[in-house]
Parts: structure tokens; sequence; C-alpha cells
């Protein structure tokens, strides 16, 4: 998180071009070349500037995760207006899958850096409403009922980071097939437990 907050548009800004210059760098040099120099230098501002903000590398990492996540979960939040758990389940896959597709470079360096990293308290409570939105997609009329929901909720967030995770290593870059794998191994996980399988 940023050491300063930022409130006026023009600190925002600022903010959103640093940050967006950490993905940059973290895409193009990956870590050997990640640094604050760097990152000052493509988000066309002072490293007195950057530190305003940003007082070490980790602290830029850490915005950068969050803004992943954050946006994510923005995508993911329309699983709560789906009608069924089916239609649920999908869009709470498919912003994954886009998200790893989209930029597979950044996507695999913050999977690293999110293990490596203690997380902060605003980044585990988005963390925490996607493992509300998958559960309450679980606890719909056409969902396979489970012994215990919680765990369920927790098995197929890992089941679906897994395997996005996975195939991002692999270079996919068929988003609908990769969709449907997913979505093909949380049912049949699902099918499993409600039949005690």
């Amino acid at each position: 998180m940023p050491r300063k907050t930022p409130r006026q548009a023009r600190s925002l800004a600022t903010v959103s071009a640093i940050v967006e210059a950490a993905a940059r760098i973290l895409e193009e040099r990956g870590h050997e070349g990640f640094s604050t120099n760097a990152v000052a230098e493509k988000a066309g501002v002072s490293v007195g500037s950057l530190y305003q903000y940003f007082p070490r590398k980790d602290a830029l990492i850490g915005a950068l995760i969050l803004r992943q996540t954050m946006s994510l979960i923005r995508d993911a939040e329309s699983a709560a207006d789906q009608p069924t758990g089916q239609e649920a389940l999908s869009a709470l896959i498919a912003p994954c899958v886009h998200q790893q597709l989209e930029r597979p470079a950044l996507a695999r360096l913050l999977d690293y850096e999110e293990a490596r990293l203690p997380l902060d308290a605003e980044t585990e409570q988005v963390k925490r409403r996607f493992f509300e939105l998958t559960r309450d997609a679980l606890l719909r009329p056409d969902m396979p009922a489970q012994p215990d929901i919680d765990v369920a909720a927790r098995d197929v967030v890992a089941i679906v980071k897994g395997m996005i995770d996975a195939a991002g290593e692999h270079g996919e870059e068929d988003r609908n097939g990769l969709t449907l794998r997913v979505k093909r191994a949380v049912i049949g996980y699902l099918k499993a437990g409600s039949d005690g399988g």
C-alpha cells in the first residue's frame, strides 16, 4: 500500500502511473530489471516523488497485487447477479482466466510475489470477497449440495487458481477452452462431494 494516501486527482493519477509503470517493468524486464529508478523513469516521475507513495519495491508490488485483485473482484461481482449457480460459477471463473491470459508474464510474476509477500489487510479483504462470492454460488439451488460449504468453497477457489496458474505457466491462450475445463473440474468435484464419493 502507498505510504501516503493520494486524495487529489493529480496525486491519484501519479500513483496510477507509477503502479502501471511497475507492471510494465516487471513484464518487460522481470525481477532482475525491476528497480524504483526504472519504475520512476517509466512513469515520468522523480524517484523522490515515487518514494512519497512507495518507500520500497515491495510496497510497489503490493499495490500492484491489490490493483489486479480489485479489478478481478469488480468483474467477479457479476456472479452475484446471475440467476443460477452454474452461471454464477462461470461469472467467477471467466475473469480469473481473462486476467491470467491477458497479461500472462505479469500474472505469473505476481503469483510468485503474492506467495512471498505478506498481504495487507485490504488485499486480504478482497480475497475474502472472492471466497464469499464462490460460497454464495455453491449455495444456489441448482448446485450439488455439499457436506461442508466452507471447505467446498475453499477447494473450488484452489481448483480455479491452480488450473489457471498452470495454464499461464504453459503459455495457454485459449480462454474459452480453459474456462470450460476449469468449470468441468469444479462441477466434477462438486458432484463427487454431494455423492459422498
